[in-house]
């Protein structure tokens, strides 16, 4: 059995439970960090000593904390080969794509919009600070654009890894108020993502606690 601490209005936890549900796998959530605290207690941080989420232990095993080394244990650990391939070069280039999407996606979105936008007050936002990272992002995107436009999802024609880490954004991106570029491919790649249980249960979460006003 699986144990994750974090709650579920963290970015980082969705994607985790949903790489999870996608798998499978019996899982215990338990809510950690924001409102509910308890990330700074000793014995969290025995676990993980930056106090981030999410957290997981399967079974009597160690503790893991970071997202990116959590997926790829589960991956490793209970995957099929078309979500994580055997083969090392098949693997490599669907991992390429889950760092890609880690490192330049999720970081051009997640602090400079989606923070500055929800997480800000209306009266205190920087539009002009937004309306650049936006410029950042869509470059991003236009990445995504023209992959998307080869294959149904980001490393090829079956749900991988890499669309974990790309996919659980978009939810929130396409969701708070943004004056959005039309990238049909990814539009079309969020709706495909909106077909599946695992997604729409673990992704599509309210971020309404969240929100400053």
């Amino acid at each position: 059995m699986l144990k994750v601490w974090g709650r579920k209005t963290s970015s980082n936890v969705q994607a985790v439970m949903w790489c999870i549900a996608e798998l499978g796998l019996p899982c215990e959530r338990v809510d950690i960090g924001h409102k509910y605290g308890g990330n700074d207690t000793a014995e969290f941080l025995a676990m993980n000593p930056n106090g981030t989420v999410p957290v997981i232990r399967d079974g009597e095993g160690e503790p893991l904390w970071e997202t990116g080394a959590i997926l790829r244990y589960l991956a490793n650990r209970y995957a099929d080969r078309t979500f994580w391939p055997a083969d090392i070069a098949q693997r490599a280039a669907v991992d390429k794509w889950a760092e890609w999407a880690k490192i330049n996606v999720a970081h051009s979105f997640t602090a400079p919009l989606f923070w500055r936008v929800v997480r800000t007050a209306e009266k205190d936002r920087d539009y002009p600070a937004i309306a650049a990272a936006l410029s950042v992002l869509n470059s991003k995107l236009a990445i995504a654009e023209a992959q998307l436009n080869q294959h149904a999802y980001l490393a090829g024609n079956e749900l991988t890894l890499a669309d974990i880490q790309f996919g659980h954004l978009l939810f929130r991106y396409f969701d708070i108020e943004l004056a959005r570029t039309p990238f049909p491919a990814v539009e079309a790649y969020y709706q495909r993502l909106q077909l599946r249980p695992a997604f729409v249960e673990h992704v599509m979460v309210s971020y309404e606690d969240l929100r400053v006003t």
